[in-house]
């Protein structure tokens, strides 16, 4: 399996498309007037404490107050980390007007303000530090114990020598040399010691870290050693990721190239149109399946059909073969739009409990190569697969898109028949109320060309009950579902 990086950059935007054997599996991007919040550390204040949601809001300088749950607070005694009491209440761990040192873990998504914790981690290329714990682990993406083994003696042969903190190992350091994690120690109680001399210094609401941007992000987060190729059409960016890569990570630096081409870098790979797809409710399967996602604040449901698909054997085994195609371009979408939390599939219902099996299983092994966490339920007993997928940062959609500012994000308007009837009302209620010469009706162009043509009984019978005449007027600048009654 090849894997590629393509990275465009321009003054306001950047976005990193992941492609897995020429296919787009996941996109990011980065505008500069909203970078993403998650991993950096602020200073904030405690202005409210919530016993009843074990919660505190917490101001860290931005639009909206963050989130700081009582099982995200890091408890500490005696210098190390200790076991939570049974008793412990959010009231005992903070009160209004404390300050704190918070690390954001969920950028601010939709109505809800960042979500926050104490237990702060700081990420270099191959280790992970956390302060305040003695606490060793490795990533369970290193397989072999013998290797995880090694891993691990080797932070622990240098732990003693620097700040208190513990350290996971990330997959990126499988096999490396004990100098490569040494120098990742070394550089992170470094930089933690910076953090904690501003920290110190800063008034309460200031950004005290911040993560990388984007692109460099990438390169230190996704970036192994399958990765074929990176290329970047921004000269400037290019320079920068060499830097970056010649000092951290030298085994990629000779596959990062500079794309000088005259046609878009995302026009050549077909990366601008998948985005544009992804942004759609309906995917459509190669048998001649499709897949319909809808997105709503709470949850993400996705509906298998076999659609065009009508099979060769029977109809079992062809709602069989389009639910385990499904399974693989699940797995893409929810990779490819970010969408997080809550997730119902309704696969098409299957009568045979191997088939069940078998699509449940294809499902988790194609959800193995997604960096973000996943768990997936059992078969419930109406069908639906449930699952969850951890949700960081905004999803694509919400990203590139807003609500239609027509229907307010239902997807549906109001029929210009139903609009009609509305009319027909407050006409009535109008002429009730107000003694006038005749109405003026204003609406859209739909609403008024049934009014003059379907409706144009409904409207004589109405003129005769109120006794007075109705006129009727375009406005180009109304939506279907706008009108307005003007007595004359």
């Amino acid at each position: 399996m090849t894997e590629e990086l393509l990275i465009n950059v321009t003054p306001h935007e950047t976005r990193v498309a992941f492609l897995e054997n020429g296919v787009l599996q996941e996109v990011q991007v980065e505008r500069a007037r909203r970078r993403g919040l998650v991993g950096n550390v602020y200073k904030g204040k405690v202005v409210r404490v919530l016993p009843g949601m074990q919660a505190a809001f917490i101001d860290i300088n931005l639009e909206r107050t963050a989130f700081l749950h009582a099982s995200d607070i890091q408890v500490l005694g005696a210098g190390e980390e200790r076991e939570r009491r049974v008793g412990d209440n959010i009231t005992q761990l903070v009160h209004e007007g404390q300050e704190i040192l918070v690390q954001v873990i969920k950028d601010p998504l939709g109505t809800k303000g960042a979500r926050l914790t104490t237990h702060i981690t700081i990420p270099a290329r191959y280790l992970v530090f956390m302060p305040g714990t003695r606490h060793v682990g490795v990533s369970q993406r290193i397989e072999e114990e013998k290797e995880r083994l090694r891993l691990k003696e080797s932070v622990n042969l240098h732990i003693q020598e620097f700040a208190e903190g513990g350290y996971i190992v990330r997959t990126a350091a499988e096999g490396v040399e004990e100098q490569a994690i040494f120098n990742d120690m070394a550089f992170l109680n470094k930089l933690w010691n910076e953090i904690r001399e501003r920290a110190a210094h800063e008034p309460p609401g200031a950004l005290i870290h911040e993560d990388l941007p984007l692109v460099l992000r990438t390169m230190r987060d996704l970036v192994g050693s399958a990765i074929e190729k990176v290329r970047i059409d921004s000269l400037q960016t290019f320079q920068k990721v060499m830097k970056f890569a010649t000092k951290f990570i030298p085994v990629l630096a000779p596959r990062i190239e500079h794309y000088t081409g005259e046609r878009p870098i995302f026009d050549i790979y077909g990366v601008e149109d998948e985005i544009q797809r992804a942004l759609e409710r309906k995917v459509q399967l190669k048998s001649g399946g499709y897949l319909i996602i809808d997105q709503t604040e709470a949850m993400t449901t996705i509906d298998v059909n076999t659609g065009a698909f009508v099979g060769h054997r029977n109809l079992e085994e062809t709602i069989f073969k389009t639910n385990l195609e499904a399974t693989q371009a699940i797995a893409r979408q929810l990779r490819l739009r970010n969408l997080g939390g809550i997730i119902i599939i309704d696969f098409i219902d299957m009568t045979d409990a191997d088939h069940r099996r078998l699509v449940l299983r294809a499902l988790e092994k194609a959800l193995e190569r997604d960096h973000a966490k996943t768990h997936i339920s059992e078969v419930s007993s109406l069908g639906l697969v449930q699952m969850t997928r951890k949700r960081t940062r905004e999803s694509l959609e919400h990203v590139l898109c807003e609500p239609c500012p027509v229907c307010k994000g239902r997807g549906t308007l109001k029929t210009p028949e139903t609009v009609c009837y509305e009319i027909f009302r407050e006409i009535m209620r109008e002429a009730r109320q107000f003694d006038a010469q005749q109405l003026l009706v204003l609406a859209a162009q739909e609403v008024v060309d049934r009014l003059v043509d379907e409706d144009s009984t409904a409207v004589a019978e109405l003129e005769e009950f109120i006794g007075r005449p109705i006129k009727f007027q375009v406005e180009p600048l109304y939506n279907q579902e706008q009108f307005d009654v003007v007595l004359m």
